[in-house]
């Protein structure tokens, strides 16, 4: 192998098959020491989409968010929450350290708004993360979304049904999530450098997140404690 051709493959924007993406300076760490080991980079991409995949919810995947939106809620970006299926629960997330101030909720009346509110989030580089909660997903939105990521040098988190596992997928990070005793049970479907053979097991305190409630908010409002 040239030198010039080694110097490449050094670059932290490549990555081979059988190595995981050393771009640690584009990452968020979960704050879980077993996760955070695996991921490329040490924890969630920044500029790329993520996958969380789940037969049903509340099992406890806001929780394992929540230490990074409160480390980003600190910060001069916004948190983008998009179609969440319930009234997000204000006071848990406040105890959470996440700033109230810095989450905006959108409800978009329509799945197409829905999309094109995830996508204008994320391009417009406004925001430290994204949540959305879409439905009618396809490759093309979702590679629409990935690249408004890119763009937007965003972190955004797609909530997808379990079922979506075996679906192509553009995100550069898929998760599957199962309950566990006092956790979550972690697969690691897609990472930049393979998927993970085992679940990694995620301990995590209870907490609510959202009041199992169907939200009336207006299409965009902040909430507040």
């Amino acid at each position: 192998m040239t030198p010039t051709l080694e110097s490449v493959l050094q670059h932290p924007g490549i990555w081979r098959g059988t190595q995981r993406a050393q771009t640690a300076e584009d990452a968020l760490p979960p704050g879980f020491a077993a996760l955070d080991e695996l991921l490329p980079g040490g924890g969630w991409p920044r500029g790329a989409l993520t996958e969380v995949l789940l037969a049903r919810q509340g099992i406890g995947e806001l929780r394992l968010l929540t230490p990074t939106l409160a480390r980003l809620s600190q910060a001069d970006g916004w948190l983008a929450w998009v179609a969440p299926p319930y009234v997000p629960y204000a006071a848990a997330l406040a105890a959470a350290g996440i700033d109230l101030k810095r989450l905006v909720v959108a409800k978009p009346p329509s799945e197409a708004d829905a999309w094109w509110t995830a996508e204008q989030a994320l391009r417009s580089g406004a925001c430290g993360a994204l949540l959305a909660w879409l439905r009618a997903a396809d490759e093309r939105r979702m590679r629409r979304l990935q690249l408004a990521a890119e763009h937007g040098h965003t972190g955004g988190v797609l909530f997808r049904h379990a079922r979506a596992a075996q679906d192509r997928s553009p995100a550069a990070l898929r998760l599957l999530l199962e309950p566990a005793a006092d956790g979550l049970a972690v697969s690691i479907l897609k990472r930049r450098g393979g998927p993970v053979n085992k679940p990694v097991f995620v301990a995590m305190p209870q907490a609510g997140m959202a009041r199992r409630t169907r939200s009336a908010a207006p299409v965009l409002s902040l909430v507040h404690s």
